[in-house]
């Protein structure tokens, strides 16, 4: 086997509580890598089409990539796998920390958890030993309580732990897998498949050292890392996040049109302003609540940061710094510039278990409803939801995490709660049922194009030209010829997603660094044509899963305010619309996609390889 790999995947079926290791195939690390890729190879294999997300035959999996826990820096990732309850098709978030690096050490490069356990259990990985243990106990318990309680009942302080809080227990469809405390693997509702299984906790810890093929040429590597990242292109750029995360641009991103504002119906500059603006950047709270700095595995960034609230209304004590997605979805998109209202809603989401762009898209858009007559305070439990109402905006996001009053309705999304009450479509921002982020196509058009039809929509970490677009000039609205340079810039995120690494590690300033760390780690070389063809097999892996769902992308609809079908008449986005589906068909045809039926060519799957019952299942 490779270096970077342990080569061994580990197979739970928590029905009949069996427990198989298997052999992870030279082939399969090859053709796949590992994280989403090696995820949805193995899902593709063992989900049957039609599967009920929240039923037992769905398949949940925790998958490393070949350069965690290896000494590689940035790479401190693990990505959470399965069918999504929101979209019923392909999900997979990733997350931070150091739960992905110690399953690594614990004796596995992944995990996939099928069937459903009669009671609350809890997965006890330990240096290659595997147990299936009652947690009837930590059933109810919050994230941290959880992480207190494994720690105490196994007498292990240094175990990690992928878990769900009380919101994956009952099933919210905005619920996460949380690790670490406040690290998430947030989106598309797997901590509602964990709750489903009966499955509180998967826990981790181990003392393996991972193989590295030339661990001096990693060191070589690692210190070109940090070289570039104090003396490079992205020096300043790199500064700034280490010292304030990434909430060092959260205050402008409202006023230049980056973040989304008032339930993407309003513009910064007017509806928010620079007073409201200013309030929420992280140089602006971090003198007021930071204690120190966070840093995950393996990582010379440390983006994120301990905070401490005292006093005021929520004076919640020890807690952590709000993410960019996190201060926009509770603030500018809710006209909130009450800065310890945002920290409080982060640490309910946190302990709730709860992704934080939902939550805080479902509020703004439960407020849009309610300050348009669509629901009144008889329905809301008597909560003035109102713009920039943070006492309402907390007392709501409370309800949600408990599932009391209309909180139980908004715990499914705001498109689970429009279907469920009947009303309120008319104001919905989400792609397949999943809020929008933060980050607004008409600032960095590409967004569009992910948030359509990427495999797992509505996701500003997918790649593309849309990240590269947030620094970019006005050429970023000529989209006359952009397929190339959007597959090539989707497959190296591919890429840095399968390689256990952080989407930061761009800010090094280093183009070459996934192909120089997985060189040195694995003693593979990849030259730009195999990392092209490898990130495109990826998509198209987890393309065809959808694809064999019978889903369509050009099915569904990007909210038009999203695109400014509408344009808006001040402002920095003034007069902007972007065509998304000319973005899509630049797309199509650089990929290999058909433009009306987004099916792959038998030409391009039979060129890049590894997929053939794909092929036999798409073409017979």
């Amino acid at each position: 086997m490779n270096g970077g790999y342990v080569g061994k995947m580990l197979f739970v079926d928590l029905a009949n509580k069996s427990i198989e290791e298997k052999e992870l195939s030279e082939d399969m690390a090859d053709n796949f890598m590992g994280g989403l890729g090696i995820g949805a190879r193995i899902l593709y294999d063992m989900i049957k089409p039609g599967a009920d997300p929240l039923g037992p035959d769905n398949v949940l999996g925790f998958v490393t990539g070949p350069l965690t826990a290896t000494g590689a820096l940035f790479s401190g990732r693990y990505v959470v796998v399965c069918k999504s309850p929101v979209t019923g098709a392909w999900n997979d978030a990733n997350s931070g920390g150091y739960f992905g690096p110690e399953l690594k050490k614990a004796g596995f490069d992944a995990v996939f958890i099928s069937g459903a356990s009669e009671k609350p259990v809890y997965l006890w990985i330990n240096d290659g030993t595997v147990e299936i243990r009652d947690a009837s106990g930590l059933w109810g318990k919050d994230s941290t309580e959880t992480l207190d309680a494994l720690i105490e009942e196994t007498g292990e302080k240094k175990l990690r732990a992928a878990l769900i809080g009380p919101s994956g227990e009952k099933l919210s469809l905005m619920s996460c897998v949380m690790n670490d405390r406040h690290r998430a693997a947030g989106r598309g509702g797997a901590g509602a498949v964990m709750g489903s299984k009966n499955l509180k906790a998967v826990v981790a810890l181990g003392t393996k050292k991972i193989k590295v093929a030339d661990p001096e040429k990693l060191k070589k590597v690692n210190l070109s890392i940090t070289d570039s990242m104090r003396n490079g292109p992205q020096a300043e750029f790199s500064a700034a996040f280490s010292e304030y995360g990434t909430g060092a641009l959260t205050s402008d991103a409202a006023l230049s049109g980056d973040s989304p504002v008032k339930n993407w119906g309003g513009i910064g500059v007017v509806d928010f302003g620079e007073e409201s603006s200013v309030k929420l950047g992280a140089p602006v709270m971090d003198p007021v609540y930071k204690t120190k700095k966070y840093a995950c595995a393996n990582c010379p960034l440390g983006c994120g940061a301990d905070y401490e609230v005292k006093d005021g209304d929520w004076p919640i004590g020890e807690t952590f710094r709000p993410e960019y997605e996190t201060m926009a979805s509770f603030g500018s998109l809710c006209l909130n510039d009450n800065a310890e209202s945002i920290i409080m809603c982060n640490e309910i989401c946190n302990r709730s278990g709860l992704d934080t762009i939902s939550a805080g898209a479902t509020v703004a858009w439960a407020i849009e409803c309610f300050e348009n007559g669509v629901f009144n305070k008889e329905e809301t439990g008597g909560i003035e939801l109102n713009w920039g109402n943070a006492k309402a905006i907390v007392d709501i996001t409370e309800a949600i995490a408990n599932q009391t009053g209309f909180g139980k309705v908004l715990a499914l999304g705001s498109r689970g709660a429009a279907e469920n009450l009947g009303k309120g479509f008319e104001y919905l921002q989400t792609v397949k049922g999943v809020e929008l982020p933060m980050h607004d196509p008409r600032f960095s058009p590409g967004h569009a194009r992910t948030y359509w039809s990427d495999p797992s929509p509505a996701r500003h970490v997918k790649g593309g030209m849309g990240l590269a677009q947030l620094q970019a000039d006005d050429s970023k609205y000529d989209i006359s010829d952009t397929g190339v340079m959007d597959l090539a810039m989707t497959a190296g995120n591919e890429l840095i997603n399968a390689a256990g690494l952080c989407l930061f590690c761009g800010l090094a300033g280093v183009e070459t660094i996934v192909q120089d760390q997985f060189e040195a780690v694995t003693g593979r070389l990849l030259s730009m044509e195999d990392q092209i063809n490898l990130g495109t097999r990826i998509i198209n892996m987890r393309h065809a899963f959808n694809l064999r769902e019978g889903y369509n992308p050009s099915e569904q609809k990007m909210p038009s305010r999203s695109l400014g079908e509408e344009p808006q008449q001040e402002g920095p986005l003034e007069g902007v619309t972007i065509d998304h589906k000319t973005l899509q068909s630049n797309f199509c045809k650089a990929i290999g996609w058909d433009e009306e039926t987004w099916k792959p060519s038998r030409e391009s799957l039979e060129a890049l390889g590894g997929m053939d019952d794909v092929i036999t299942d798409l073409y017979g």
